[in-house]
């Protein structure tokens, strides 16, 4: 169960028309509004919320109200989308997420407002006493240690701080240690970073071969699309594998580069700017200037944003935000297959170039 605290009551009926939009359950209640406004009703959805056998309403949003005294034993999540200004009032806050329940080991603060800062209290934590007790080690740790390499564009920031997962076959992958997160296995179980990355090795060789056929799949948006279909189907949602992107320090690379360091930890990646730029006289060399310019666009909001601008269903958005209309873009770069064919084909070139 979730609460999620909004500016306001209209934001908070917001929220909840925008949950019960996009989720997977069609139950009318099962994201909820209780806000002062909401009377006797609201109240009753309440105490149906704080029902331990009831599993609807799932998600409650609010702006002030449930703040302090909801005694909710099973609340997993609380979401804050507005800001919390007093320490009181957050640490009432977390306290919706800390009552007890079986098989409850923690729950999860989404904090979208930077409301974390107020977690720096000597008088709630208390003062350590003495030496300060090192983090315990979740992963083993093997010395001298290093980040996996990047060839960028020149450009250089400082190494973050690594440790290294052994793979089930004796190979080893790196990934920030100073980042806490979890993972959900495809059974919906919670598992570590280190078992995350185990699972996906050990899946990658069923989607593909070698990293010639994941160079292909992954040159071709339509390829690309099934790919992260399968590997969403296996367990391994985009969402998850964005994360591990962090994780291993890859931000500025693609997320093939992820997935070519799962398969091969000998692989040494490139920022999403060097491929561009590395691709860019192959690709150019095949186009008009007209063509050109297009892809100029196309490659500028790639290194910005990433992969998911290369998506084929991104096209009609990146035509219409270059040139104001579809038909204006037709004008320039020819008919819809023609302009299909130019989107797909320097994608094929883009990821041809490999690390010398």
């Amino acid at each position: 169960k979730t609460i999620i605290f909004c500016a306001n009551q209209a934001h908070a009926a917001l929220i909840r028309d925008l949950v019960n939009q996009n989720a997977k359950s069609k139950d009318p209640f099962y994201c909820v509004r209780v806000t002062a406004n909401d009377g006797e009703e609201g109240e009753r959805l309440l105490r149906e919320f704080q029902d331990n056998e009831k599993t609807i309403p799932t998600i409650l949003t609010t702006s002030q109200k449930l703040s302090t005294g909801v005694d909710a034993r099973n609340i997993r999540n609380i979401v804050l989308l507005r800001p919390v200004n007093s320490m009181i009032e957050f640490k009432q806050i977390v306290g919706r997420g800390t009552r007890l329940f079986d098989d409850k080991e923690f729950f999860t603060i989404y904090d979208f407002v930077d409301a974390y800062k107020h977690f720096s209290d000597p008088e709630w934590d208390g003062e350590p006493i003495g030496e300060e007790p090192k983090e315990p080690n979740l992963y083993p740790i093997l010395e001298p240690t290093h980040t996996p390499e990047i060839l960028d564009s020149g450009e250089h920031t400082p190494k973050k701080p690594k440790i290294k997962i052994k793979l089930r076959n004796g190979k080893e992958r790196e990934i920030q240690h100073m980042v806490s997160t979890s993972f959900w296995s495809a059974d919906g179980k919670p598992i570590s970073a280190e078992e995350f990355l185990n699972n996906l090795f050990g899946e990658l060789p069923k989607l593909f071969k070698d990293e010639e056929e994941l160079r292909k799949l992954w040159s071709n948006p339509m390829t690309r699309k099934v790919l992260l279909e399968n590997l969403d189907a296996a367990g391994f949602p985009k969402d998850d594998l964005l994360t591990l992107q962090k994780l291993v320090d890859m931000e500025k690379s693609d997320l093939y580069d992820v997935l070519e360091y799962v398969f091969n930890g000998d692989y040494i990646a490139m920022t999403r700017e060097a491929r561009a730029k590395a691709a860019e006289a192959t690709i150019f060399a095949l186009l008009n200037d007209k063509q050109r310019e297009f892809i100029t666009f196309v490659l500028s909001k790639y290194i910005e944003t990433g992969v998911d601008e290369l998506d084929q269903e991104k096209l009609p958005i990146l035509l219409t935000n270059k040139y104001q209309s579809l038909e204006d873009a037709k004008e320039i770069l020819g008919d819809v297959a023609n302009i299909s064919r130019l989107f797909i084909e320097f994608q094929e070139h883009l990821y041809k170039q490999k690390v010398a």
